[in-house]
């Protein structure tokens, strides 16, 4: 049985006393870090430098950091209100500043998205990995200590203990010390908000070498808030949707991309009749034969997705999963999300909860190990993920920049493409946004060539973009590079087919059709248009943690953040916000960020251009 602690230092000294000065530390992918063991083990080896302490992780979760005044006003009670409680961990800090002790590394295979590219030792000490491959490198590594969140369960005098959201890599691992191929001690720290998930990571005390368990050190979870969807991210689900077969299988990336696909698969089983009509606005004419995919659902789809988040229990509420596969419609391999999610997730009943299981990584993301069961299961595949940009060539970028730098990680994308290409029937599906501000510059995601590359062109399939569907699998480079440009922002069109044309990938006669000259923001905004106005296409889908006044502050804010790079555009809205009286509505905005009465000529001047935001933002004059 495992020893009990309820002082974060007592066990580190533990764990230092059993498993000797060098210290190898594994910490699960996001949400699983049991935040007061690593820190007590950071503390301890910060003060004792005889200490050799790594920390081998992923996708450390850090709370927002406001950059300016409006920010401060507006996220800061939010994350007091979302975050206040959770323990910030003293690695992260350390690396920020530039502080972290000689003896003390810190090495992650996935970054919080963009969160350490401007950070050198971070950059340096990044390991390169599919999330399948990870547990390899750890092991290779001496992992000897594995410090994870659990929930807890006590029945009948019989305490067991949930790996909850991340079945990961533990069960991976913990499956390869069984069978005498690794030796680490598997800590745990108890944590109150953590659902009990039902599945193999339902574990015996027993595995368990020291649990710290406590009031003192229990903590409210990460939650980070959904994030409003936007017309293009909208246009993009809404195409991606017409691509998933009735009784097929389902793989969503995170990010307001999974969202807007999961409403829209919703929207089309739901309200088939708007569907169809959203699609024939959204697509040009002479595409419309190419949506393939528009009827509800009669027998559904089975999920099998590394990481679950909340879109994923709207679906099975909406009917959309409901293919079971020996009983269970969702697999998954870790999740975050909104405290509405943890919640939803606690209170399920038990029968229902049943039929979403958490498995390891090696199950979600590889058809190796009871392949010919997961090839039965897995049919009609759509796995949908997100990337930065694409080639003409159909490369895509999704996890560095071509100086070399790490923007997040490949994590399970090529996983989830190896898979579309050894299933029958399985298609990988890329979605990016068309463009992208650079500054006062807006730039296209799709480019002739990048000098790095996530998923090479070989393995090319489907790409979406907010403008349509691009279908590359087995084409020749000139009818990828077509293909490719009509779902482009026509914007940059003509620069790119002239490119193409002059290294002899496309014909000299080649042209656009006509009906894809017309890719402009504008266009998927009127398309879309009345089924915002319907109701059908919230910002929110699934719900949010926001209040009502902050989701009515949030596109006022969104503008002010796109007005910044340009300074013509913010003398408009401060003109705008001058000679304007706010009504009651934009009131309680101003309230909430603390200008309803302003005392400075700062205040004033943020009040005037959050006023003229506000109206902008419902298309006011």
């Amino acid at each position: 049985m495992p020893k009990i602690f309820s002082d974060p230092e007592a066990i580190a000294e533990d764990i230092v006393r059993e498993v000797g000065t060098n210290l190898v530390v594994g910490l699960p992918l996001g949400l699983g870090k049991a935040n007061h063991i690593a820190n007590a083990l950071y503390a301890r080896a910060a003060a004792d430098r005889s200490i050799n302490l790594t920390f081998l992780t992923a996708l450390t979760l850090e709370k927002p950091k406001p950059r300016n005044l409006l920010q401060w006003r507006f996220i800061g009670p939010v994350i007091d209100r979302l975050f206040g409680a959770y323990p910030d961990l003293a690695y992260a800090g350390a690396l920020h500043a530039g502080a972290l002790p000689p003896n003390i590394k810190v090495m992650e295979f996935f970054f919080l998205a963009g969160r350490w590219l401007h950070v050198p030792f971070a950059q340096q000490h990044y390991i390169a990995a599919n999330y399948t491959h990870a547990s390899s490198y750890l092991l290779a590594r001496g992992l000897n200590v594995v410090a994870q969140l659990v929930a807890k369960r006590v029945i009948d005098g019989v305490t067991r203990y949930s790996l909850s959201c991340n079945t990961d890599i533990t069960l991976d691992i913990l499956r390869a010390r069984r069978e005498g191929a690794a030796s680490f001690k598997l800590i745990a720290q108890v944590n109150s908000e953590l659902p009990f998930m039902p599945g193999p990571g339902d574990l015996a005390a027993d595995e368990f070498s020291a649990v710290l368990d406590s009031p003192e050190t229990d903590f409210a979870l990460f939650a980070p808030p959904a994030e409003p969807v936007s017309d293009t991210k909208y246009a993009i689900g809404l195409h991606a949707a017409g691509l998933v077969r009735d009784g097929g299988t389902l793989q969503i990336g995170i990010g307001q991309i999974g969202d807007a696909l999961a409403q829209a698969l919703v929207i089309r089983h739901r309200h088939n009749a708007q569907f169809l009509d959203i699609m024939k606005r959204l697509t040009p004419g002479t595409e419309r034969r190419a949506v393939l995919e528009t009827a509800a659902f009669e027998q559904g789809l089975y999920g099998v997705s590394e990481m679950l988040f909340e879109a994923f229990l709207g679906l099975i509420d909406a009917g959309v999963l409901k293919r079971d596969v020996d009983g269970v419609v969702l697999h998954g391999a870790f999740f975050l999300g909104p405290k509405s999610f943890y919640r939803a997730l606690r209170e399920m009943p038990p029968q229902q909860l049943a039929r979403i299981r958490m498995m390891p990584v090696s199950f979600t993301n590889e058809l190796y190990g009871e392949e010919g069961a997961k090839r039965r299961a897995r049919v009609d595949a759509r796995f949908v993920n997100n990337v930065m940009m694409a080639t003409l060539m159909g490369a895509a970028i999704s996890d560095g920049l071509e100086d070399g730098r790490v923007v997040s990680g490949v994590g399970g994308q090529y996983n989830f493409v190896a898979q579309a290409f050894a299933l029958p029937g399985a298609r990988s599906i890329l979605a990016l946004e068309a463009t992208r501000q650079a500054g006062a510059k807006t730039r296209s995601n799709i480019r002739w060539n990048y000098g790095h590359e996530t998923i090479p062109r070989h393995l090319r399939d489907v790409f979406v973009t907010e403008y349509g569907v691009a279908d590359t699998k087995g084409k020749s480079d000139a009818e990828v590079i077509a293909a490719m440009l009509r779902i482009t922002d026509s914007r940059f069109q003509p620069e790119l087919a002239k490119v193409a044309k002059e290294a002899g990938k496309l014909p000299k006669n080649f042209e656009i059709p006509p009906a894809h000259r017309e890719n402009f923001p504008e266009r998927i905004a009127d398309a879309l248009r009345p089924a915002r106005e319907a109701g059908l296409l919230p910002s929110f889908p699934f719900g949010s943690d926001f209040t009502a006044v902050e989701q009515r502050l949030i596109p006022a804010l969104q503008i002010l953040q796109e007005a910044q790079p340009r300074p013509l555009r913010l003398p408009g809205l401060l003109w705008q916000g001058f000679f304007r009286r706010p009504d009651v509505a934009d009131q309680e905005c101003l309230a909430r960020l603390g200008l309803d009465r302003p005392v400075t000529l700062a205040e004033r001047a943020y009040r005037a251009l959050v006023s003229g935001a506000l109206a902008r933002s419902r298309g006011a004059g």
